[in-house]
């Protein structure tokens, strides 16, 4: 397994978010956290990069305990979070953007991520605030990527975006996957979850209530109902 999570706690001052969260993602594989809102799926992310400190547990990356490390020495191991406001610099250009977070160890060029994202082509001289919302998701996910991660987080990477564009999003990831990239993905669009992912976990109220593999989960609609409140078939 590349990342092992174990029985984390974490808190927002004295509120118990997580509450013994734990987790696996092997090589390439891609896992979605799932649950209703406020279950703790993003807090839970932002453990794994250590933005909200685990007070309890590990966090295993590539064998080592990460857990209580600040968050630029999380980032430049190769555990990457592309947070749910994206977080990309709107008077800088699309190219600027990008090459701002180059590594020189990365697998990743501006070819490469332009293969993947023609639009971000398209708009490279463009500044990041005459995108679209998911012109601006597109930059975000591949201004991650030139940071030569490991594990890629992606946090409601297609909420709010109209179908058209969620499906060149889910093309796009699917194009991330097929390189070997290990992905952690939360995100409410269940038709999305089980087009990408090998894995899903359920989280609820700071706990691992349900995992199952992808077949596993689409058959069980009593799992979706209890704690999703819905049902896939409908």
């Amino acid at each position: 397994m590349i990342l092992t999570v174990e029985e984390i706690h974490g808190y927002y001052d004295k509120s118990h978010i997580l509450q013994g969260v734990s987790l696996q993602v092997a090589e390439g594989e891609v896992v979605t956290l799932l649950g209703r809102n406020g279950a703790g799926k993003t807090t839970t992310l932002k453990a794994i990069v250590g933005v909200v400190t685990p007070r309890q547990g590990k966090v295993l990356f590539q064998g080592n305990n990460i857990a209580g490390l600040p968050p630029h020495k999380i980032a430049a191991r190769g555990v990457c979070l592309v947070p749910e406001h994206r977080g990309i610099f709107k008077l800088l250009t699309v190219e600027e953007n990008l090459t701002m977070a180059a590594r020189k160890e990365s697998a990743w060029g501006l070819q490469d991520i332009y293969k993947i994202f023609p639009r971000l082509q398209e708009r490279r001289k463009n500044g990041g605030g005459q995108l679209s919302g998911g012109e601006q998701q597109m930059l975000a996910i591949a201004r991650a990527l030139m940071t030569h991660p490991k594990v890629l987080m992606l946090d409601e990477p297609v909420e709010g975006l109209a179908p058209v564009i969620v499906d060149e999003i889910v093309a796009q990831i699917k194009l991330i996957k097929a390189t070997g990239m290990s992905i952690i993905l939360v995100e409410q669009n269940l038709q999305v979850c089980t087009q990408l992912a090998d894995r899903h976990y359920i989280v609820e109220q700071g706990r691992v209530v349900y995992s199952a593999s992808n077949a596993d989960f689409l058959a069980d609609d009593q799992a979706k109902d209890r704690y999703l409140g819905v049902n896939l078939a409908a």
